[in-house]
């Protein structure tokens, strides 16, 4: 039997890590040996293993901070690995026929660490579930036009360009499989590393907890009105900029205020302004087995992200049968089929993500968002092939 170690800087916290533990349990009901390794655990799962602590985050933090000319703006805005933790000694990494990377930054592997490795003579797969991998410091590349990096807006002096070209050269060496989950960027990756292969993989969604639940019974669940219009937002941090709630803010203003709510779920909720006539139902941070309630509750879920690859919130949204509207940018025109299960907006248009919303609101997509994603987010699928990637 194949044995995988998945390798997560955290279990659950981020769109990268939910999507590793969820690719784990449906390896483990496919008949792999999957086991997930993280510096975050937050679980008592026997199969989710835990290394090192949080002292390297910090220490990667402070070498950060002279660099980006203390600002704190863009102190998470890059990574350097100049710290790491030391997982090739572990004994689940020596048991392990392949090493499948995702996302594992913050501290979890230095540049020195992911050397060891690429060079230890196992099957490396590599998630990319945003664009670090395959560029300097930053984690989406957005409307700067470096290519290798060598004046980077966010860190001062040649470090960008020095790690993008140590990366560069640990490729060309050791040649790991990279993995797109969405099709953006796949297209992207195979640009920036034209020699090294790069498959595209959607990330995949357990059917088993997001599916189609009654509307009412949701609503009474939550407490939420039952002759409301409830938009859904969801963000781990909503006021995180690259999220674009300013957008959608101007896009509610644009509105019929008549019988129209938003549901805002995630760190800092409180803290959103909306228009006069908006209602507002504020979650905070939910756990998991919370939001499928959310989304049946909802008519629309709207992702007015900036930048993004393949948002898991989509993907469940869109599994629950709530058909989703968001901006026309990274792998999101791919999830939504526009005007058929949802809305693609032209980016950063606050009118047409207005638009959308009156689209959506009148019309009845919900079928037709669960259909596409029962088939574009199947774990059965999504297992088989990473499996026969496993072993090519």
């Amino acid at each position: 039997m194949i044995k995988v170690l998945l390798i997560s800087t955290s279990e659950c916290s981020g769109g990268g890590a939910i999507a590793a533990r969820r690719l784990m349990d449906a390896l483990t009901q496919s008949g792999v040996k999957a086991k997930l390794m993280v510096r975050d655990k937050q679980s008592d799962a026997t199969a989710v293993v835990k290394v090192g602590n949080k002292l390297t985050k910090l220490m990667e933090r402070i070498a950060i901070l002279p660099r980006c000319g203390f600002s704190l703006s863009r102190l998470w805005q890059a990574d350097i690995a100049n710290v790491g933790i030391d997982i090739t000694s572990t004994e689940a990494f020596k048991e392990a026929d392949v090493i499948h990377l995702h996302w594992v930054n913050q501290g979890m592997l230095s540049l020195g660490e992911l050397s060891k490795i690429l060079s230890s003579g196992k099957r490396i797969v590599w998630t990319l579930h945003d664009e670090w991998p395959y560029l300097g410091v930053c984690h989406y590349r957005g409307e700067c036009q470096e290519e290798e990096c060598r004046h980077c807006p966010i860190l001062c002096g040649s470090l960008p360009y020095n790690i993008y070209k140590h990366k560069q050269a640990m490729y060309r060496r050791w040649h790991p499989t990279f993995v797109g989950c969405s099709q953006w960027i796949t297209d992207e990756a195979r640009k920036a590393l034209p020699s090294e292969r790069v498959e595209h993989i959607n990330n995949c969604i357990p059917s088993g907890l997001f599916h189609p639940a009654d509307m009412q019974q949701a609503r009474k669940a939550l407490a939420l009105p039952q002759d409301k219009r409830l938009l859904l937002f969801c963000s781990q941090k909503v006021t995180d900029e690259r999220k674009g709630i300013a957008f959608l803010v101007e896009a509610l203003q644009r509105l019929t205020k008549d019988n129209l709510s938003l549901i805002i779920v995630g760190k800092d909720s409180e803290q959103i302004p909306l228009p006069d006539g908006i209602g507002a139902f504020r979650f905070g941070s939910v756990g998991e087995q919370m939001m499928p309630q959310l989304y049946n509750a909802a008519d629309v879920f709207l992702t007015p992200s900036l930048q993004d690859n393949l948002p898991n919130t989509i993907a469940e949204a869109m599994s629950c049968g709530t058909p989703c509207v968001g901006f026309n940018v990274g792998g999101i025109p791919e999830m939504i089929d526009h005007l058929e299960n949802g809305y693609v907006a032209r980016y950063r248009d606050a009118a047409d993500l207005a638009e959308g919303i009156r689209y959506v609101l009148s019309h009845n997509l919900r079928r037709a968002a669960h259909a596409k994603a029962a088939e574009a987010y199947c774990e059965t699928r999504i297992a088989q092939e990473y499996i026969k990637l496993y072993s090519l």
